[in-house]
């Protein structure tokens, strides 16, 4: 009889501190590293973060970006998009450009030398410099638990030449006349792009379609992520991502991000691709060399070229543009803050790209083991408010149910730029020096506004005189 009791006593204490750790966990946040399905909703307000793993870290490991995300959170970042994870080949690896490291004879120099990214072995394992699988799924659990969303950086133009595929599916590679495997064919000119590390896949071939799809269901049904980066997703026939997509999204909701702005791409398989054009003409206008004039009539093209629910990537930088065309600064000196504001305000999705939130200025090695700088400056604190203000302000929703976007007119529209972004109730204008020299204009819109970067009052009348400094701009929020 005692035992009963005993056993009954402990039964009731067991129930009741159960009871009590169930109550109060009831508010605790997911550490499971799971997460609602990504939503246009989400997408809406989101800043995207390319995480180039190799150079994020003097470790370069997952480890060493998994312990920063809670940082990203503060930046605004919703999603964030992984360059390609995956073992790199071999054979033909790039050394510089121009050269693979079967060009050079010293076996120390050789180690130096990583390789691209984009010349994949293996589309379902984890590059061992990164870390292991198991570090892999705890970042990508991290991030779901700070209720952001992973993307995988998917090449599915090429492999690398180590990939199985070429010695067991030959079938599945362009071939020239004498029945060999080529690098990437540009298909405007039939020359080669000088991808000479990387062979080129044939989706003429069905059996293609198939192997390629499980490998990306893979990481989407086996280690949870949420979507894709397609990787000159052009030049993989249209046909094929809208077979796909619909294969993937039958496992769960997934975002597809393409690295093009082919229109076609957006009908069935993509939701946003990239703003290639805007970005160039963003970097023209900074060296002064285009103006707003150009600015509106790039508006008005794609305004007619697109889908009402298609939208773009806005960017001042990414991995490509870093490494061969320069930094922020060389490419847009002075205008630099004034053009990562714009990308935040126009419709789309701003991009952050590592070390970008630090002001670096360097370009950093793509074929070796470099790192981005982690001193947090000015450049910090804008992306803060400006990554706040795209999270919390339905006037720069910018996904499939974009806020308005409406061109404003001053008295010197050659060089400032003023438009309002408006959804529901809230509104918001970017009003733009897009010149190096100070401007005298008036405005046509009038009212009492708050500068957002400033938390001033500014209060407009249209027979008011303004004067901007080079490059000055404001973000003003209507009251």
């Amino acid at each position: 009889m005692r035992t009963i009791k005993f056993l009954s006593l402990v039964m009731g204490v067991f129930l009741l501190v159960t009871a009590c750790n169930q109550k109060s966990g009831e508010n605790k946040e997911d550490t499971t590293g799971n997460i609602e399905p990504i939503t246009n909703e989400v997408l809406e307000s989101s800043v995207i973060y390319e995480a180039n793993i190799r150079q994020y870290s003097p470790e370069g490991t997952f480890d060493a970006f998994t312990k920063d995300i809670p940082e990203l959170k503060k930046l605004g970042v919703k999603v964030i998009w992984l360059m390609p994870i995956y073992p790199i080949s071999m054979k033909n690896r790039k050394a510089t450009p121009e050269l693979s490291i079967e060009d050079i004879e010293d076996p120390e120099e050789k180690k130096k030398y990583l390789g691209s990214y984009y010349a994949i072995s293996d589309y379902t394992a984890i590059n061992p410099e990164f870390g292991t699988i198991e570090d892999f799924d705890e970042l990508v659990d991290t991030a779901h638990d700070n209720g952001m969303y992973v993307i995988l950086d998917w090449v599915a133009n090429h492999t690398g030449w180590d990939h199985k595929w070429i010695e067991e599916h030959p079938e599945y590679y362009h071939k020239d006349k004498e029945g060999n495997v080529t690098d990437p064919i540009n298909p405007d000119t039939g020359e080669s792009w000088g991808w000479t590390d990387v062979a080129h896949l044939n989706y003429e071939n069905d059996s293609l379609w198939t192997a390629m799809k499980d490998e990306m269901v893979y990481w989407v049904k086996e280690k949870n992520i949420d979507g894709f980066r397609a990787d000159v997703a052009g030049n993989v026939t249209t046909e094929f991502w809208n077979y796909v997509v619909p294969k993937l999204k039958k496992v769960k909701p997934v975002f597809m991000l393409a690295e093009s702005e082919d229109k076609d791409l957006f009908y069935e398989a993509f939701d946003m691709g990239y703003n290639w054009e805007g970005h160039h003409l963003m970097n023209e206008i900074a060296k002064g060399e285009m103006g707003v004039k150009e600015w509106d009539a790039y508006m008005a093209k794609i305004d007619t070229t697109y889908q009402k629910d298609d939208y773009l990537m806005n960017f001042i930088t990414n991995h490509d543009e870093n490494s061969w065309n320069g930094t922020v600064e060389e490419r847009m000196g002075d205008a630099s803050e004034t053009m990562l504001a714009f990308t935040y305000a126009l419709p789309g999705m701003p991009l952050i790209y590592s070390g970008q939130e630090y002001g670096m200025d360097k370009r950093l090695k793509f074929f070796e083991n470099d790192s981005i700088p982690k001193t947090k400056g000015e450049f910090w604190d804008v992306h803060v408010k400006l990554g706040e203000l795209k999270n919390t302000n339905l006037a720069l929703h910018g996904a499939k149910e974009a806020a308005a976007y409406k061109r404003l007119s001053t008295s010197n529209d050659e060089e400032i730029i003023a438009f309002k972004r408006s959804k529901n109730d809230e509104a918001l204008i970017y009003l733009a020096n897009f010149t190096d020299e100070a401007q005298e204009f008036k405005t046509s819109f009038s009212g009492k506004y708050r500068d957002f970067m400033t938390s001033e009052v500014f209060e407009l009348k249209t027979d008011q005189i303004l004067n901007f400094k080079p490059w000055e701009y404001k973000v003003l929020l209507v009251q």
